[in-house]
Formats: structure tokens, sequence, C-alpha cells
């Protein structure tokens, strides 16, 4: 069993998923440092519009590749327009919230950008059907948001020296993308399922271009662990309600190879929580059927909100996100 821990300063910790409710990013930062307090995370705010919802920001950072909205959703275009701008120009503005916010910070910070499989998904090219049908755009896409995520986590560490930067990929459609059950531009068909392993070499080429620890977060069902793993990522971020007992065995050999866990158990939205510890039961019994040893919960697992926190009021943003830190530390505190 791999004993190294690839964020190995964070023990015990919790962080968030990347989205956040209202259109506020001085307010969405304070919130984030202020209530994770080992790995703080670059808000998302999708409220503002296209170009700050997941693919419009990930489209925004690619390189030499430029997509504009249209009735249908997003489409790759010849040049950079309007929508191109706006999402420059929001990530531009939470960074710099972000950076006000972490003066002489030295520790962990996380980042989000959609990954290459959700983002071929997502947009289509310029006849109208996704660019996933096509082998050749999604290995065009896959080198452009290399190339963009190199120039963003640069960015990111001269804003902010102390930092440790990891990055999140967001495949919420890798699942689909696996299955088969993308669909077309017009609805009506599937697009033909992704070779497993075409997705996990494209994964991997992301992982070894950046030096950078890489965590990739799915809310979906079905998260394909073992490719993950093979692709080289540092962690894995899931709902964890959304795992059964099938799922076991492959969660446990990822664990055992030094895969971190950044488990969903706190609910995205809601009226309120009370039980920190209570969110993490589901964990503790995982690793109690898996015969772990209870020592590994803080160093093998993070827990986070189940997904993204855009849906919830302000103030629950907030709960969500110190119980995480609570249930976090519970897990150090009792791991029995």
């Amino acid at each position: 069993m791999s004993t190294e821990h690839p964020f190995p300063e964070l023990y015990g910790a919790a962080t968030g998923v990347g989205s956040m409710p209202g259109t506020d990013a001085r307010e969405a930062a304070r919130t984030a440092v202020g209530a994770l307090e080992q790995l703080p995370h670059l808000p998302e705010l999708p409220a503002r519009g296209p170009g700050a919802d997941m693919i419009g920001r990930g489209a925004g950072l690619l390189v030499e590749l430029f997509a504009q909205t249209e009735p249908s959703g997003w489409r790759f275009t010849d040049r950079p327009g309007r929508d191109t701008r706006r999402a420059r120009s929001w990530l531009g503005e939470d960074l710099d919230a972000l950076e006000e916010f972490t003066q002489g910070w030295e520790g962990a910070v996380k980042v989000q950008a959609v990954g290459p499989w959700t983002l071929a998904a997502s947009i289509e090219l310029k006849h109208g059907e996704k660019a996933l049908a096509d082998p050749g755009a999604c290995r065009d896409i896959t080198g452009s948001l290399t190339e963009g995520l190199r120039r963003h986590l640069a960015d990111v560490r001269r804003r902010i020296p102390g930092a440790r930067v990891v990055l999140q990929l967001d495949e919420p459609s890798l699942p689909a993308v696996l299955e088969g059950s993308v669909r077309t531009a017009s609805g009506f068909q599937r697009l033909r399922s992704v070779d497993r392993q075409v997705a996990e070499e494209a994964l991997r080429s992301v992982v070894r271009a950046l030096d950078v620890p890489v965590v990739v977060h799915s809310c979906a069902s079905g998260v394909p662990l073992p490719l993950l793993r093979r692709a080289g990522v540092a962690g894995i971020s899931l709902d964890f309600g959304l795992l059964t007992e099938r799922d076991d065995d492959e969660l446990g050999e990822a664990v055992e190879a030094g895969t971190v866990i950044l488990a969903g158990v706190v609910p995205s939205a809601g009226d309120g929580l009370s039980d920190p510890a209570g969110s993490v039961q589901g964990v503790r019994r995982l690793w109690r059927r898996l015969g772990l040893g209870p020592e590994l919960l803080g160093r093998r697992v993070l827990v986070t909100p189940t997904c993204g926190l855009s849906g919830a009021s302000p103030a629950y943003a907030r709960q969500a996100l110190s119980h995480s830190v609570k249930a976090a530390r519970s897990l150090v505190d009792n791991p029995e």
C-alpha cells in the first residue's frame, strides 16, 4: 500500500466543489477562503450568465479555439467574440478576488476547469454536431485545453506566490461519454461511445503536461475509478451517495494505490445541517467494509459538498462549507 500523500500538508481537510451562489466575486472568495482553512478554492459564479458557467469558462480557457453561445448552446466559431471576452473577463475578476483574500497565503489552493471529455460532449462544431462525434476535434480540444490550463496555472501562481495549486477537472459527462449515452445535437440519437483507452490516454496527457496534482470530479453515477487511477490523477471527487457496494473493490484499490478520495457527503442545497460527524458515517462504514486502517481516513479522504453550491442560498453555502470542515475534522478526531 502506498503511504505517500499527493497533498502532504492536508490532513482531515475539506474543500468546495467549485460553484457558489450569487454574482459577487469578492463575497464568494471571502466565503471560500474564510470557511475552508486548509484548501480554499476559486469560486465560480454561473448565475452571472453565459461565460461564467462551467462550459463557458472552459471555452474561455482554450487556446486558438473559440466558442460562442447559440440558441442550442455553445458552438465553435472562427474568432473570439463577445462570449469569449466575457468568459475571460469574469475569470479575471474571480482571480482578482481570490488574490485579494489570499495575501500572504502559504498552502494549498484549488482551481477548477471543465475536462476535455465534458467540453467535447457540450460544444457543437460549426456544422452543428457535438465535437464528441469527431475524434480529431476531441484531440484538438484536449491539446488546446492543456495549453490553456498551463497558462491559467501560471497566472494563479503569479498572483498567489505561496500557493501549492491543485487542479480539479470537472468531468460530469465522462460516464455518459464512455457508455454512449450522450445525445446528438438534435437530441434524437446518441453518439457512439468513446473507447475507454482513448478516453484514458487523453486524460493522462493532460495530467502529465501539468506540474500540479490533478483531481477529477464527477457528480454523476458510474464514475470510472480504475480508468482515472490509471490516467494518473491524484484524487477523485464524487457524490458519495451515488456509490454502490459494487464500487467497493475499485474504490479500495484506488485508496490503497494512494489516490485521495474527495467524498461529497454534504448536501449541496437544503434548509440546514446539524451533525457533521453523521455526514461522514457512510465513509466510516465503507472503510470498515474495505478493512482499511482508520488512521488512513485523514490522509486519504477530503470532505466536500455533493456538488457545486450555485443552487443554494448564500447562507446555506457558507454553512455547507463550514459543515464540511467540521465533518473532515471528525474523521481525524474520532477515526473509529
